[in-house]
């Protein structure tokens, strides 16, 4: 964990955050500044900056982060209806808190990127 994170922070209990789901490896909660109806993180325990610091040995930690996409989709009543998972890398593409982190929104029609 880095002592300046304030997802680690999180983490570790110093900053409150609404949990939508938690287990050994993940948690996932409510963003502070929601861009959907649905809009929630969901972070590795383990601190990693971005997708560039993923290896083969984060392998079985991924399947974790994906698995708890899939529980804050059914959790959130998103599920059925759809929703997008997003991770920004990098300052020029908007990652603000450097912790890897995934962004599942829903709860409205989010329309057709690209």
């Amino acid at each position: 964990m880095s002592t300046d994170c304030i997802f680690c922070k999180i983490i570790g209990g110093q900053i409150p955050a609404t949990k939508v789901y938690e287990n050994d490896h993940v948690l996932a909660f409510h963003d502070i500044q929601p861009q959907a109806p649905v809009h929630v993180l969901v972070i590795p325990k383990q601190h990693l900056v971005s997708v560039n610091d993923l290896h083969a040995e984060h392998s079985e930690m991924l399947g974790h982060l994906f698995a708890a996409v899939q529980q804050v989709a059914q959790a959130t009543g998103i599920v059925e209806t759809g929703y997008r998972t997003v991770t920004n890398t990098g300052k020029d593409a908007g990652q603000v808190v450097p912790h890897l982190h995934f962004h599942v929104m829903g709860g409205k029609s989010l329309g057709h990127l690209g």
